[in-house]
């Protein structure tokens, strides 16, 4: 079994930062590309940042956040800066996961942590 966890939401106000991580873990053979998405109230889930085993990066937030992984290869962080209000959304973590006891690569999901960005 494979599991997502994020951390490091929480309140902020505007202009300040934050830095999520995202951990994966279980019986993990492999870990592809790991990606940042965002639920703002009421709204769809929209992507953010994506990083893959090899290091590249792409955004829909440029320029304020940066996406990488840790040492230890199933894990990822979001350095968020200069937060605004419209960052305020439900930030979940995704990761193509190979596990041990198969072939191919599965897409798998965090349950989110809150960021709060007050004005």
């Amino acid at each position: 079994q494979v599991q997502l966890v994020e951390s490091g939401g929480g309140l902020v106000q505007a202009g300040g930062a934050l830095r999520l991580s995202c951990a994966a873990s279980g019986s993990i053979f492999s870990v592809n590309a790991m990606r940042w998405y965002r639920q703002a109230p009421g709204k769809q889930r929209e992507w953010v940042a994506t990083i893959t085993s090899g290091g590249s990066t792409m955004y829909s937030v440029k320029g304020r956040f940066t996406i990488s992984r840790g040492d230890a290869e199933n894990t990822m962080y979001l350095q968020m800066n200069s937060l605004q209000p419209e960052d305020t959304a439900v930030y979940f973590c995704n990761a193509d996961v190979r596990s041990s006891s198969s072939s191919d690569y599965r897409s798998y999901w965090g349950k989110g942590t809150l960021v709060t960005v007050s004005s």
